[in-house]
């Protein structure tokens, strides 16, 4: 694929995420502009890179659709410096954005179960340098990470049954999560937020369709398929 019709591709679908409202401000059309999505996609599937979908990325999980990205990107309304906490690293496409929003004064912990994910994502972000203000780690996403707590943001990317209880905890004061909720099959893209006294605002937004998050507080691996 030439650089030539990548930045033609790129540009046809920024302009599309605007024009449909899913890229409101510009930190956010910035970060989509400068993670080339076509890093974090299987080889087979990079002519796609640029469309709007999402592409599996093996061990039944996917890298989402740039739409979704970036809406759920602006839902946190991200700061630099902030520091957050995502689960479900995937190849680490959403986990770029992040680290390219709150930059070097930020920090970004990702949580995947899946080791090889875990470790290809790590590899991707290297290549762009979003690698130094992004702790990646394997294990049980369901519960958050304790040690790492109060999170300005919490970025859910797999659906869960209910709130996993780790994010009224782990979410700072003031704080956003957003995470779809609901069953396998449909989930609500859910919107958290604590004030600065920490009382909790709950709103579900749009329907979508997310790959069931695993674990304690999540779906149990025996209840799904996976490839």
């Amino acid at each position: 694929m030439s650089d030539n019709y990548i930045y033609q591709q790129k540009n046809r679908l920024i302009n599309y995420l605007k024009d449909a409202g899913f890229i409101k401000t510009k930190i956010v059309e910035e970060a989509i502009s400068n993670v080339d999505r076509s890093i974090f996609v299987p080889p087979k599937y990079i002519n796609e890179s640029y469309e709007d979908k999402p592409l599996t990325i093996g061990y039944g999980q996917t890298i989402s659709a740039p739409s979704i990205v970036a809406y759920m990107t602006e839902l946190l309304e991200l700061k630099e410096g902030d520091k957050i906490l995502e689960i479900g690293t995937g190849s680490g496409y959403q986990t770029a954005i992040l680290s390219y929003i709150v930059k070097e004064k930020g920090l970004v912990i990702s949580i995947e179960r899946i080791k090889e994910l875990s470790e290809t994502a790590y590899k991707n972000l290297e290549k762009l340098g979003l690698h130094k203000n992004v702790k990646l780690i394997v294990g049980d996403g369901s519960i958050g990470y304790e040690k790492e707590k109060p999170y300005d943001k919490i970025l859910i990317t797999a659906a869960s049954p209910k709130i996993p209880n780790f994010v009224y905890d782990q979410l700072k004061n003031g704080g956003i999560a957003v995470m779809p909720i609901g069953s396998i099959e449909e989930q609500k893209l859910t919107i958290l937020k604590k004030d600065d006294l920490g009382q909790i605002n709950i709103r579900y937004d749009i329907g979508v369709i997310f790959v069931p998050l695993i674990g304690q507080n999540g779906f149990k691996l025996s209840n799904t398929q996976i490839n």
